[in-house]
């Protein structure tokens, strides 16, 4: 009997800071609980120029700083089997969000939410993980807190019964 497998894809603009950033917080989150083996974790951007490069070397010194490996990770862009193959699309932001909606074939667009408000993390911060990219190691730093926080956000919520993986 094949246990079932929970399938998120974090979605932000180029897949070089804040997906990349946030699938790694998942992975270590994910790894680090019951969920082990049960949750998959990846990432994309809803633009292709990045296609096959590594995530923003400013994030990868960032993830690192928390003892996430995030280097190996190469960004891809969105593709419509993604609506079919995962079961939570969540957005970094909400330009993103509508993105992905307008992507989505019809009835799949459900499947598309905010990373934060999906996962509970909204706490104060506001709904959307800001891109750093045209800014300093504060501002990955601040992404960082954002997507760690929705990582054990996310953990706590799909440890619900009636939300965990089977």
């Amino acid at each position: 009997m094949t246990r079932a497998v929970t399938r998120l894809l974090v979605v932000c603009l180029g897949n070089i800071c804040r997906s990349p950033m946030a699938e790694g917080a998942l992975r270590a989150r994910i790894e680090a609980s019951p969920l082990a083996g049960r949750v998959e974790v990846d990432s994309a951007g809803t633009g292709g120029w990045h296609a096959g490069a590594p995530p923003d070397r400013r994030a990868i010194a960032c993830a690192r700083s928390h003892g996430v490996d995030i280097g190996g990770l190469r960004a891809r862009q969105l593709r419509a089997g993604d609506f079919h193959d995962f079961d939570w699309l969540l957005c970094a932001d909400a330009a993103n969000l509508r993105d992905v909606r307008r992507l989505a074939p019809e009835g799949l667009d459900g499947r598309a939410a905010l990373l934060l408000d999906w996962a509970g993390a909204t706490g104060g911060e506001g709904t959307v993980v800001p891109d750093p990219y045209y800014g300093g190691h504060e501002d990955f730093e601040h992404v960082w807190r954002l997507v760690d926080a929705a990582a054990q956000a996310a953990v706590a919520r799909l440890l619900q019964p009636s939300r965990a993986p089977a």
